[in-house]
């Protein structure tokens, strides 16, 4: 084959995959409801398996199951351009792919499935990056200027620690969703759920601060409902949050540690550590199951496990080796 037909072919392959990823975000969004950013994460997994498709000059119709196995293998192997994915990564797109085939299937466009007999790594169990207390105090003391930026990302540090919201859900924060006065904040999570978590007192003073001051200086006349907002006044998106805690993380050390995540975990496990009980800690996190959140009894045994084998004087590790 020249290379014209070639890149014909490919061409043809890649203009009908994209009607068929189009037809099933569709249907994933008017039929099952799913929400924008897992609309999002569905595209961008189907577009780099059409992509890999595509390199052989073949299509999802066409595709059998050892193309699929191919296709997760080699993203489990990684290359020069992109690190191997992990198996929760990988799980994540092999449900994605078993979704999409399911669909084609009901469209009756293929008459076999060539993800029935895939067999996914299993998903390690994983324990969360978790801050020490005194870390957290070092980050939260470092940003303490005036400026309407320091006023903002106080207010954030605060509110992640203090409430444990996922980065989604701080982003979603409006003005009206705060309430100083008794001491909550309205969250809406995973599926549009609501709930109400507490604020405490240093993230109360926080949120007034900035409210009183700091907003004011960054809306600048806007109307503008979103709680945090960036320097042009507009709300502050996922990236820019993720950068002003990286950018606030490694000013004092922890820049190679830390997202907006790593505070939600912390948060959970020092409310464990301090005695909190597991089912408040899932209503707070807004956990439909609490076996998500018991990671985090885990975590806390591990973080215990530490410091005694640190401060018992008959279980502390030897640090220097011994000399005869």
């Amino acid at each position: 084959m020249s290379a014209v037909a070639e890149r014909a072919g490919r061409t043809a392959v890649e203009g009908r995959f994209e009607v068929l990823l189009l037809d099933f975000l569709a249907y994933l969004e008017f039929e099952r409801g799913l929400s924008r950013n897992t609309l999002a994460a569905y595209r961008t997994d189907l577009l780099q398996y059409g992509g890999f498709l595509a390199a052989r000059a073949t299509g999802p119709v066409e595709a059998r199951g050892a193309d699929v196995a191919d296709f997760l293998a080699d993203l489990a192997r990684g290359a020069e351009d992109r690190p191997p994915c992990g198996a929760a990564t990988l799980n994540r797109k092999t449900a994605c792919l078993r979704s999409f085939y399911r669909h084609l299937r009901r469209a009756e466009l293929i008459e076999a499935d060539p993800t029935a007999n895939l067999k996914p790594p299993r998903k390690g169990r994983t324990l969360p990056k978790v801050l020490a207390y005194g870390e957290v105090k070092r980050l939260l003391d470092s940003v303490n200027g005036s400026s309407a930026a320091d006023q903002r990302d106080r207010a954030i540090l605060e509110v992640l620690y203090g409430c444990g919201l996922r980065a989604s859900e701080t982003i979603g924060l409006e003005t009206t969703s705060v309430d100083l006065r008794r001491g909550f904040v309205r969250a809406h999570g995973k599926g549009s759920k609501e709930r109400i978590v507490p604020l405490g007192r240093e993230a109360s003073a926080a949120v007034r601060r900035y409210l009183r001051s700091g907003r004011i200086d960054l809306a600048a006349g806007s109307d503008e409902r979103a709680l945090f907002l960036n320097q042009r006044g507009g709300g502050l998106t996922r990236q820019g949050l993720y950068k002003v805690i990286q950018g606030r993380a490694r000013a004092v050390g922890l820049g190679d540690r830390m997202s907006p995540h790593t505070l939600r975990h912390s948060f959970a496990t020092h409310l464990l550590a301090g005695g909190c009980d597991l089912r408040s800690v899932q209503e707070m996190l807004g956990h439909a199951d609490v076996a998500t959140t018991q990671i985090y009894t885990h975590l806390s045994a591990e973080r215990i496990k530490d410091v005694y084998f640190d401060a018992h004087p008959r279980a502390r590790i030897k640090r220097t080796a011994a000399v005869s």
